[in-house]
C-alpha cells in the first residue's frame, strides 16, 4: 500500500530533530510496530522522504503530468451542444467551450455519438419508379435473347458540380447515438454549375467531358 501524505509526516516525526534523531533502521522498526497490519517500509523509503523534505520543504505528491480530467459539467455541455445543433463540428464545440478537440472527440465516443454523413439522393418524379421497372425488364429480356448484349452497351453517368457551395458530404455531419438516416434531395438541373460526363464500354473508359450547359440528347461517338 503506497504511503499517503499523512504517513510521510508521521515518518518525519519518527526521525526526529537535533540530537534526538533516530536511524533509518529504527524508524522502519517503529513504523512497523505502530502499524503491524501494513506492509513494512524500507530504509530507502525513509531516506527519500527525508531528502524530499530537506530539498522541497514538504512531502506532498508532485502534480501529475498530462491533461486534467474533464468534469461532468463539461461533458454535459458537449452533449448539449450536439443536441442543440446536431450538425456541429468537433472544432466548433472545442472553440465554443474552450476545451481540446481530442477531449470533445473522447466525450462523443464515450456517450456513443457517431458523426453520420448526409446521404445525397436524386430527386425522383412520380413516374420514375415505373420507368426503372420497365428498363430492368427490358434489359433482362434482351440479355436472355443475346448473351453479348451487355458487352455492347455504353454505360454512362454524369455529375453536376455546383459553383454556389452545395452540400459537401465530407464536411457535413449529424451527431447522434442512432443513425438518423439523414438524406437531402438535390436537383440535377440547377444554375451556376458544371456538368461532367463519362462512360464505360467493355474495358474502355470514355471521357470525361465537361459541359457548362445541360446534358441533353444523345452522344454520337465512334467507339
Amino acid at each position: 500500500m503506497p504511503l499517503n501524505e499523512r504517513d510521510r509526516i508521521e515518518i518525519l516525526m519518527m526521525i526526529g530533530v537535533g540530537d534526538r534523531m533516530r536511524t533509518q533502521q529504527e524508524v522502519c522498526r517503529l513504523f512497523h510496530e505502530m502499524h503491524p497490519d501494513r506492509e513494512p517500509v524500507s530504509q530507502s523509503t525513509v531516506s527519500r522522504i527525508e531528502r524530499k523534505y530537506r530539498e522541497l520543504g514538504h512531502v506532498r505528491d508532485a502534480p501529475r503530468q498530462g491533461r486534467p480530467k474533464i468534469n461532468e459539467n463539461v461533458q454535459q455541455d458537449v452533449i448539449l451542444s450536439a443536441l442543440e445543433n446536431p450538425h456541429c463540428t468537433v472544432r466548433q464545440v472545442s472553440r465554443d467551450l474552450n476545451i481540446g478537440k481530442s477531449s470533445v472527440s473522447n466525450i462523443f465516443k464515450k456517450v456513443k455519438y457517431h458523426p453520420y454523413r448526409v446521404r445525397l439522393i436524386h430527386e425522383l418524379a412520380e413516374d420514375d419508379f415505373d420507368r426503372r421497372t420497365e428498363f430492368c425488364e427490358y434489359m433482362m429480356d434482351h440479355n436472355n435473347q443475346n448473351n453479348g448484349f451487355i458487352a455492347n452497351i455504353l454505360f454512362s453517368d454524369e455529375a453536376t458540380f455546383f459553383l454556389n457551395g452545395h452540400v459537401n458530404r465530407q464536411n457535413t455531419r449529424y451527431w447522434s447515438q442512432e443513425n438518423p438516416h439523414w438524406m437531402q434531395e438535390y436537383h440535377t438541373q440547377h444554375p451556376q454549375k458544371v456538368n461532367v460526363w463519362a462512360g464505360i464500354v467493355r474495358n474502355r473508359i470514355v471521357g470525361p467531358y465537361f459541359f457548362d450547359e445541360n446534358l441533353t440528347g444523345a452522344f454520337n461517338m465512334s467507339l
